[in-house]
């Protein structure tokens, strides 16, 4: 039997993963993939606040999906990771990686012995030094990485930036060349990175997510969890059947959505002011707050640019795709991409 690996994305909501095969190929398959929620305030914006409690979710994960492998890719995103332009000496990839440390600590908002640290080409060009490379540093605090991986019997391989990992998911969903704009919209972050031609060239994470807007319904009409995300879910930013009961929901869910948008446009302004000559085609929208009724249409709308919901697991053939829980594989769209960039 072909060797498995497996991605892990810890998030605020769920521990989902991936298990795939023949990640190094043209053609990687997925055997299984499935998710366990995770007890509100266990993990926080990316933080794992309570390392014994996601340790036991694994352990469930990986009994209750039949994983074969338990050597895994571990993601880090959210407000852990800090994303900068860097041009440095050129170099092999090694070397560049090797020599990070003494390039970026001004870059850095904590001491580099804090922070893992990786470096993503992008293309060569001539400074007055010489040859340079440039490129995206991507630093991820250390404590970030916890031990409840190895207290769930794991073994971690590689530990990938969540951005990347989605550049990686999303390639072969995309249908033209040029530069995308790949929007991810997770429980608690929204990673936003600009793709051209398959090679991430922008990234930037912003603190907002699907959970705002179920925490918001909750504390304006005093409901519990449950009942704000089932209605958060079954009506998102209402339609043409919308019921005169449903208003107070889609009014707060039009309030906390269009300050997220807000953000997200934002984004792409500063991008686009730092490259004027480097516009982005069109939108790929991903993670599970995608599937908000209504989302798309309203990204599209304040863009001006097309809107294609991403999900590359459905992209993949039944038999390639593996056995999961497929009513909402766009969930798994970071943890595929974990597995897809293992460095083993």
């Amino acid at each position: 039997m072909a060797r498995t690996v497996v991605g892990v994305d810890i998030g605020s909501s769920a521990v989902r993963a991936v298990e795939v095969s023949g990640y190094q190929t043209a053609h990687p398959s997925i055997t299984r993939y499935h998710e366990l929620p995770l007890p509100e305030g266990s993990v926080r914006r990316g933080e794992v606040i309570e390392v014994a409690t996601v340790a036991t979710a694994l352990k469930r994960l990986w009994a209750t999906a039949g994983f074969k492998s338990k050597d895994i890719v571990l993601g880090m995103g959210g407000q852990r990771v800090f994303a900068r332009d860097l041009s440095v000496p050129r170099a092999s990839l090694e070397q560049i990686r090797e020599s990070l440390p003494f390039h970026v600590q001004e870059l850095l908002p904590v001491p580099v012995s804090d922070v893992l640290l990786d470096f993503y080409p992008i293309e060569e060009e001539t400074g007055e030094a010489g040859p340079m490379v440039k490129g995206l540093l991507v630093a991820g605090l250390k404590d970030a990485v916890n031990a409840n991986v190895e207290a769930a019997g794991l073994h971690a391989i590689h530990v990938d930036f969540v951005p990347f990992a989605l550049s990686r998911a999303i390639a072969p969903v995309r249908s033209a060349r040029g530069r995308d704009l790949v929007v991810s919209l997770g429980a608690n972050s929204t990673n936003i990175l600009v793709v051209g031609d398959g090679v991430p060239t922008f990234v930037r994470i912003l603190p907002n997510g699907g959970d705002d807007v179920t925490r918001a319904i909750m504390s304006r009409l005093n409901w519990a969890p449950d009942q704000a995300e089932g209605a958060k879910r079954a009506l998102g930013m209402g339609g043409a059947m919308m019921r005169q009961e449903d208003r107070p929901v889609i009014e707060v869910v039009y309030e906390v959505v269009g300050e997220w948008l807000a953000s997200v446009r934002n984004t792409i302004s500063y991008y686009l002011n730092a490259r004027p000559m480097e516009p982005v085609q069109r939108i790929l929208l991903s993670g599970g707050g995608a599937q908000l009724t209504g989302l798309p249409n309203a990204l599209a709308e304040l863009t001006k640019l097309p809107v294609t919901v991403a999900d590359p697991l459905q992209s993949l053939s039944p038999k390639a795709r593996g056995r999961g829980q497929n009513d909402r594989s766009g969930d798994f769209s970071t943890a595929y991409g974990l597995a897809l960039g293992s460095h083993a």
